[in-house]
């Protein structure tokens, strides 16, 4: 009976045991959060604004709209006189990319200087990799609509990354561009519906994407397009190809890149003068008066549908200028209040309005004011005639 009860003793003092020690380690596990200072600094949210380095003018103009003062946006190449194939940055450039906080590149082996001085906390954007392009494929992505309005969302998500307080700003700013963007693809897909079978050649396929969107199928013979492609010199054999095609006029337009200008691009462009196949001169880069992408690309739209169609959307343009100046001040009141009601729902402070530049309207516009020049020189020749005429009385 004895041992039994020691026994027993034994095992409630065990027992006993196992409480104090659970409720030691359960105090040991919550003691420290309760009892420990808390050490730790709020990092404070970042102010911008966001320094922005692009490899190509093209990229950083869009970077820039859509940032707008809450970005420092620097391009490297920058000029239609830089070859940016052959490009090489420097010192200063690689300084500049490396403090970058963003870096916008075109990629697909077109700028991979780049992104070689990269930190372990920038974060790039790059069109190749939004549009799954690689190296060997077409480069020149900013031609593409579908490049340019994913290249614009790919930025404003890694501007909201990086200063998420804009976070509305910048919403904002890339809604006012994808309307401004629906407006040229708009207008644009208006000319494709109307015109089919549409043809071209071109020194280099620069415009690739941008053609492909209005329609336009490629004749350029592909041994020339391969050699070109790779940086090399076309065969005599594709040469000749070439300048028969344009000079049996088996094309609509001949596209020419006037920054990769060389004896063989010369032939062949002399040849379309010869022929009298209207030529097209584009550049690699965006060029000075251009003030946006979208603009360039505009641009580059209404000189390509001069070329094969001149009075198509011009119809009416010299009878509306003609009559413009009959306008009245109520309907010119009318007008301003639609364009800032246009303004205020596409939030676009600017509205470019990417539509159709003729050059009869430009043309009329230039008589006009040649004519009211004329006459006014004209009374001032009378005035100042009948002023000699008074002071010889």
């Amino acid at each position: 009976m004895g041992t039994q009860i020691t026994r027993l003793t034994r095992l409630a003092a065990a027992g006993l045991s196992a409480v104090l020690l659970f409720a030691t380690t359960a105090c040991a596990a919550t003691s420290p959060a309760e009892t420990e200072p808390d050490n730790k600094t709020s990092v404070p949210a970042p102010t911008g604004p966001i320094n922005v380095v692009v490899s190509l003018n093209q990229w950083g103009s869009l970077a820039a709209e859509l940032g707008g003062d809450d970005v420092e946006v620097t391009s490297i190449v920058n000029s239609t006189n830089v070859d940016a194939h052959d490009f090489e940055p420097k010192t200063s450039d690689v300084a500049k990319l490396s403090k970058a906080q963003i870096i916008v590149a075109n990629g697909a082996g077109y700028d991979s200087w780049a992104t070689k001085s990269m930190t372990k906390t920038t974060n790039i954007v790059s069109a190749a990799s939004v549009m799954g392009a690689v190296e060997g494929d077409n480069p020149h992505l900013w031609f593409s609509k579908d490049a340019r309005s994913s290249m614009a969302t790919a930025i404003t998500d890694a501007y909201i990354k990086a200063l998420p307080s804009k976070k509305k700003a910048f919403q904002k700013r890339l809604k006012a561009w994808q309307a401004d963007e629906k407006s040229l693809e708009t207008w644009a897909s208006e000319f494709t519906k109307s015109h089919s079978n549409l043809t071209y050649a071109a020194t280099e396929p620069v415009v690739y994407y941008l053609m492909a969107d209005l329609g336009f199928k490629d004749q350029t013979p592909k041994g020339y397009t391969q050699s070109t492609a790779s940086g090399g010199e076309p065969a005599p054999a594709d040469l000749q190809s070439f300048q028969k095609l344009i000079e049996d006029k088996g094309v609509d337009v001949l596209v020419n890149n006037t920054q990769e200008a060389s004896d063989a691009t010369n032939m062949i462009t002399g040849a379309a003068g010869r022929a009298d196949v209207p030529v097209v001169d584009v550049s690699e880069q965006m060029p000075k008066d251009a003030d946006t992408l979208n603009a360039w690309i505009n641009q580059l739209i209404n000189t390509i549908i001069d070329a094969v169609d001149p009075s198509y959307g011009c119809e009416d343009a010299t009878d509306g200028n003609a009559n413009s100046d009959d306008s009245s001040a109520e309907g010119s009141a009318t007008d301003d209040a639609n364009a800032q009601d246009s303004k205020a729902s596409t939030g676009s402070s600017t509205d470019p309005k990417y539509i159709r530049q003729c050059k009869a309207a430009a043309s009329s516009d230039s008589s006009q004011d040649s004519a009211k020049a004329d006459a006014a020189n004209g009374d001032s020749g009378d005035a100042s005639g009948n002023d000699q005429t008074d002071s010889g009385k």
